[in-house]
């Protein structure tokens, strides 16, 4: 739910199946010269003569493989890789990966003689040199595969820049990911900027790589024969008792805290049209069990690793949920009380006996909600029907009084929004739901998306620059607002939420909390702001103390003069630093009066008030929302079904002062 459904993954190079009757089936440009391409490579790497990057990779020790895993970032809008000495999360792709590859190590899958040494990259905090790591390779020997994971849309441009070099050199190269798989998985053929890589001589990963799918790209890199297409879209692997993902610590350290990432179901079985998950994972979930739960956890405990952010993309849906939080409560319970998780849920959880309870009493203290949008008719359009707003503010105010932090992803660009409409909604939000954190995301079509597949179809404009398929540029045009309204709006949507008015209000909710964690959440409001505002990059992929480097720009632009580069760079650093310290000192000033207010416990708003038995005759959200009030006649209507003549079934609906003061409709 890490933006509009496709932002989080665990695919390797996506995942895989076996055979080769899983190569690929569509009409590929240059396909033999691609086989070809990846025999030479592998020829080249053991040594057997061509030159290539300053000297032939001759080998020192034949019986030693290098598997190297890249998890490329993408470009900002100047050509650089956006990139921080700490990012904000862990790659769970990268730990997938590293974890069926250590397996396949252990296993000996190339042979008991062939040494299998690991190399992993998360490009988002550490920066990737391919001459040195080629060097590396040409120095210790041997053969290779490099690997591009999880690769998502707006990373290939990264993706394919990084693989050049390593191309020329005599290295194999294979890209995976929610692009290719999403690709794969939705169109008819394979679009123009996958065929142009694959002509490179570029190998394409579609699927998941459990159940041994990785062992055979590493024994078709190991020999030569590294097919142009692994489809595995087909027949996505069980997770029961697959290697469970793990990062070493160095990965953890250089993100925003000892925090990992970890996935224990993968797909979703709804229909939503924006959504890739459901086209590339599945509509059909997969689970861990427990037992693999407890050995993730143990595994990074003994590394100092005490919180992890669970990836599934919706983990109410999860059918072991009550099981898996079992196991972490009595964790957490016996050996390791300072368990902590985030986790990602739908607007139904709290429909769900025990959900919410067993969920604090397991450690979740982060919630990200698919809220998408307060419109009914959008989510309607959206095929997002499981979306209620009249469940909005229980839900929410359910996970309050459990001590959680709330964010919600918002997504604008739906049929029916205009500039005016998103800034209404906003409002109608600020007052009337008790929400923590709001992100917000254009309405992108994402290869892999029924969005995607249908303007596709019909020969709609899309931006071809998939560098900007990122949820925070648009990329496609409005029925009802012209381009630059739409841009306007969404920068709009991000200066209103976060004011410092709405950012006391926020503040003198969570202080108001006895389970409340006011400073934690200053200090995210202030990560997800000063990336907007400063930085210019979505939350999501923010980090601390941007990184640039002058050599690493996109190829199709021009490397910049130093005399020009280094005095920006360094200008743009200090500007950045002062504004943060600005903007830290007001925020921090406001957190300060929130705690000393002598009302801090007794403080209340509509927002937080209990329900009250006429607030769904007097609350904008049901009102003036676009399709609000038919979305309150079906609740009616299916109430009265429910309760055939008996008292209603809306329970704790009181009589409260914070609602009197919202106005009649």
């Amino acid at each position: 739910m890490l933006g509009p459904k496709g932002g989080s993954t665990s695919s390797l190079f996506l995942k895989q199946r076996k055979g080769s009757k899983n190569q690929g089936s569509y009409p590929r440009i240059g396909a033999k010269t691609g086989e070809r391409g990846a025999r030479h490579c592998a020829s080249i790497a053991c040594g057997k003569g061509v030159q290539g990057g300053g000297g032939s990779l001759r080998t020192v020790g034949e019986a030693l493989f290098h598997f190297v895993m890249i998890k490329p970032s993408h470009y900002d809008d100047d050509g650089y890789p956006i990139q921080w000495v700490r990012s904000a999360i862990p790659s769970n792709t990268l730990a997938c990966l590293n974890s069926l590859a250590e397996d396949a190590r252990r296993r000996n899958i190339l042979g008991p003689d062939v040494e299998i040494r690991l190399h992993t990259y998360d490009e988002t905090n550490r920066r990737v040199r391919p001459d040195r790591i080629i060097n590396l390779i040409r120095k210790q020997g041997g053969r290779a595969l490099i690997g591009l994971v999880g690769v998502q849309s707006n990373q290939f441009p990264r993706s394919v820049d990084l693989a050049r070099p390593f191309l020329a050199a005599g290295l194999p190269v294979c890209i995976g990911g929610f692009h290719v798989s999403g690709c794969v998985a939705m169109l008819p053929e394979l679009p123009p900027d996958i065929r142009e890589a694959q002509a490179l001589g570029i190998s394409f990963f579609a699927g998941e790589s459990e159940e041994g799918r990785l062992d055979e790209v590493l024994r078709d890199g190991w020999n030569g024969t590294l097919k142009p297409l692994y489809n595995y879209m087909d027949d996505l692997p069980a997770l029961t008792g697959e290697p469970p993902p793990f990062l070493p610590r160095k990965h953890v350290q250089r993100t925003s805290g000892s925090l990992s990432s970890i996935d224990l179901g993968r797909g979703c079985p709804y229909q939503c049209s924006f959504c890739t998950i459901i086209n590339v994972q599945g509509r059909k979930s997969r689970f861990r069990t427990a037992d693999d739960l407890e050995h993730i956890v143990r595994e990074n405990y003994a590394e100092g690793i005490k919180r992890f952010f669970i990836t599934d993309d919706n983990f109410a849906r999860n059918r072991d949920w009550e099981l898996l939080f079992d196991r972490l409560i009595h964790l957490r319970n016996t050996e390791f009380p300072k368990l902590g998780f985030t986790i990602q849920v739908d607007t139904l959880c709290h429909k769900i006996p025990n959900f919410i309870e067993k969920a604090a009493q397991a450690g979740v203290r982060r919630v990200f909600i698919g809220l998408e949008n307060i419109n009914p008719d959008n989510l309607i359009a959206a095929k997002k029907r499981q979306n209620k707003i009249t469940e909005y503010r229980e839900m929410l105010q359910k996970w309050r009084d459990h001590g959680a932090i709330t964010y919600a992803g918002y997504i604008l660009g739906f049929p029916a929004d205009t500039k005016e409409s998103i800034v209404r909604d906003i409002e109608i939000i600020k007052r009337e739901l008790p929400l923590d954190i709001l992100e917000f995301f254009f309405l992108t079509p994402l290869p892999g998306s029924e969005d995607h597949k249908v303007l596709s179809q019909k020969g709609i404009w899309m931006d071809p620059d998939m560098n900007k398929y990122d949820l925070n540029h648009r990329v496609s045009h409005h029925s009802k607002m012209g381009d630059g309204e739409w841009e306007e709006a969404y920068r709009a949507a991000w200066a209103a939420f976060y004011t410092p008015e709405h950012v006391r209000t926020i503040l003198r909710r969570s202080a108001a909390c006895k389970l409340g964690r006011p400073g934690t959440t200053l200090s995210t409001i202030l990560w997800f702001y000063l990336m907007i505002l400063f930085e210019g990059v979505h939350p999501l992929e923010g980090g601390a103390f941007r990184l640039k480097f002058r050599r690493d720009r996109r190829s199709e632009m021009k490397i910049e003069n130093p005399l020009v580069f280094y005095p920006r760079y360094g200008w743009e650093t200090l500007t950045k630093v002062w504004g943060y310290l600005r903007v830290y000192r007001q925020f921090k000033g406001v957190l300060n009066e929130a705690l000393a207010a002598p009302d801090r416990w007794t403080y209340s708003d509509i927002a937080i008030a209990p329900p009250q038995a006429d607030e769904f005759e007097r609350l904008s959200l049901y009102h003036e929302t676009t399709g609000g009030e038919a979305a309150l006649a079906r609740m009616r209507r299916d109430d009265a079904i429910r309760v055939s003549g008996h008292a209603p079934h809306r329970a704790g609906l009181v009589n409260n002062p914070a609602l009197e003061a919202a106005p009649a409709k």
